[in-house]
């Protein structure tokens, strides 16, 4: 992607561009989990449609302090499809060959999920966990090969997208935390 612009977890998500690719590289779950929460929030508020692919373990968190705020109607949402959560791996099973992303098999799975967060012609925004799964297994080149896809996609279809990375996937490979960056236009 182009230039990387950085910013603040606690930024204003409402100002998200429609072709914008965020990453967060996180230290502690709690901060990350704050993000999410702001970039759900904020797109369930302004009537967007959002869809969430994450761990169990963070989609578990995410939707505790979701159903917190009683203001939100996260079952609304949800039954209104302006709220799509996934778990991660079941996702990337859909699209994964010999340990690579197919990008058919890519589309044809992610394609429809976009589809019915824009019901009604509504702007949507999406995170994804699932490039984080594949780093923490292990498999960094499947991994920046799905940033690449992803890219693609927000290119023709015009969503938001935002990612993140337990700092603990670089420990000591400033390289690799540079390919990731660069596949990103904002990092947290």
């Amino acid at each position: 992607m182009n230039a990387v612009r950085r910013t603040s977890p606690r930024s204003a998500w409402s100002a998200i561009a429609p072709d914008e690719h965020s990453v967060q590289i996180y230290d502690h779950d709690n901060m990350f989990l704050d993000t999410l929460e702001g970039f759900v929030t904020g797109g369930i508020l302004a009537g967007e449609g959002v869809v969430v692919i994450a761990s169990a373990a963070h989609l578990h968190d995410l939707e505790k302090r979701l159903r917190h705020n009683t203001w939100l109607q996260l079952d609304r949402a949800r039954w209104e499809e302006r709220y799509i959560a996934l778990l991660a791996q079941e996702v990337l099973d859909r699209f994964m060959v010999d340990g690579r992303p197919d990008e058919a098999r890519f589309e044809a799975t992610v394609q429809p999920l976009l589809a019915r967060a824009r019901a009604g012609h509504r702007k949507m925004r999406a995170f994804g966990e699932m490039v984080s799964l594949l780093w923490s297994q292990g498999n960094a080149p499947a991994a920046l090969e799905l940033e690449r896809l992803w890219n693609a996609l927000i290119k023709r279809e015009r969503f938001a997208l935002f990612c993140a990375y337990p700092r603990s996937c670089f420990d000591s490979d400033a390289e690799s935390l540079q390919s990731v960056c660069g596949a990103h236009s904002r990092l947290m």
